[in-house]
């Protein structure tokens, strides 16, 4: 692990979460970061897509997670979600190394959006995984133009990315948001299915259900929100889906 840090280095925050419960193992302090890549049609954070957001070092906003330390007890800690965290990768890093140093959990929940097998960009995303105890990944879509549609980018780079993390030993969550009559398809899911059996490193796989708690946000920015109608998954469709993805009922 590489210890050499700059504590002082700056992040876009966008909210804190003191308490969490499903953003990894335990009870978690969560860090949504500002900025995202993607464009996720049922994106129930739009707020998160800009840069914008208030700026903390590293040091400083370590000394405020770690206040409540008492909270995890031996099995929580901390995560850094978004937005996508991967677009501020040295700031994680340098918060995720003051954590370990003092053994807390660290998480962090991505889309995997930024992977690239650029040389640079590899080499600081080894740096983050040093420091990195779980990644949480959301897979979104296997079909390559089904994800374009969906999220507005495509998603071979996010494979690779899982390939990359079951590659070099890194454990994995994997999660999907089932969105009726659009990221439900049984072929699809079987193919889902098939690529997270492939990987080596996967602890966990998840279903989201879709929820429209977020259209009220959309509706605040002035945007049309895209899944108008849609609605939430039913229990069989949420069963279903598990069988699917070898989930247990």
């Amino acid at each position: 692990m590489n210890n050499e840090i700059n504590e002082n280095i700056t992040g876009r925050v966008h909210t804190l979460e003191t308490f969490g419960l499903v953003d990894g193992p335990g009870v978690r302090f969560v860090v949504f970061l500002s900025g995202c890549g993607m464009r996720c049609k049922f994106c129930h954070n739009p707020d998160t897509w800009n840069s914008r957001g208030e700026e903390w070092t590293a040091q400083r906003l370590y000394q405020h997670v770690r206040r409540y330390k008492s909270y995890w007890k031996n099995n929580g800690g901390i995560t850094v979600s978004g937005g996508e965290p991967l677009l501020q990768m040295e700031f994680v890093t340098a918060l995720f190394t003051l954590a370990k140093r003092e053994g807390i959990h660290t998480a962090v929940d991505t889309a995997g959006q930024p992977f690239c097998s650029d040389e640079k960009w590899l080499s600081a995303f080894q740096k983050l995984a040093d420091v990195t105890d779980l990644f949480l990944l959301d897979l979104k879509e296997m079909d390559p133009s089904g994800h374009k549609d969906l999220t507005g980018v495509g998603n071979e780079n996010i494979l690779e990315m899982a390939q990359w993390l079951s590659d070099h030993g890194k454990k994995m969550w994997i999660r999907h948001v089932l969105v009726p009559g659009v990221t439900d398809d049984e072929d699809d899911l079987r193919k889902m299915d098939a690529f997270i059996r492939s990987l080596k490193t996967v602890e966990k796989v998840e279903i989201l259900p879709y929820h429209t708690l977020g259209t009220l946000k959309w509706a605040e920015m002035n945007l049309e929100y895209p899944l108008q109608g849609v609605p939430v998954p039913t229990q069989e469709q949420i069963d279903r889906a598990k069988l699917l993805l070898h989930i247990a009922l």
